[in-house]
């Protein structure tokens, strides 16, 4: 199962790499061309911060297992990427955006199995 855990971890780090990167490297006008119109419901900062949080989360999900470190991050991490996909989906529900749920909701998920196994029955050594 600790398999398992690190390349759920790795695939939803990656997600939210991209996620949060695409959002600090690109501005409210080209993300809403590149079809995230829910940025105009946020400012220029917000939508910042929310890419950093991804960033932060993708590698707090990683970086203290991997140097063996404060290994306790990555749980607090993957519920801190939770929240914030749990977020997205009631954004996303409010706009009327239905079909656009189903990304966060799964990351959410991932975010979740993560939180579950490294609090629970799997945590680091």
């Amino acid at each position: 199962m600790n398999v398992v855990l690190w390349i759920v971890a790795g695939v939803l780090a990656l997600a939210m790499l991209g996620a949060g990167g695409m959002k600090l490297a690109r501005s409210r006008e080209q993300l809403r061309e590149a079809g995230m119109g829910w940025v105009d419901d946020f400012s220029p900062g917000a939508v910042k911060a929310i890419g950093t949080a991804e960033v932060a989360g993708a590698l707090g999900l990683v970086l203290p297992p991997l140097v063996d470190v404060a290994t306790w991050l990555a749980p607090l991490a993957a519920v801190g990427l939770l929240l914030t996909m749990l977020g997205a989906v009631v954004v996303h529900l409010r706009r009327g955006e239905t079909p656009m749920v189903v990304p966060p909701l799964v990351l959410g998920v991932l975010a979740a199995v993560v939180a579950w196994g490294r609090f629970g029955p799997y945590p680091f050594g």
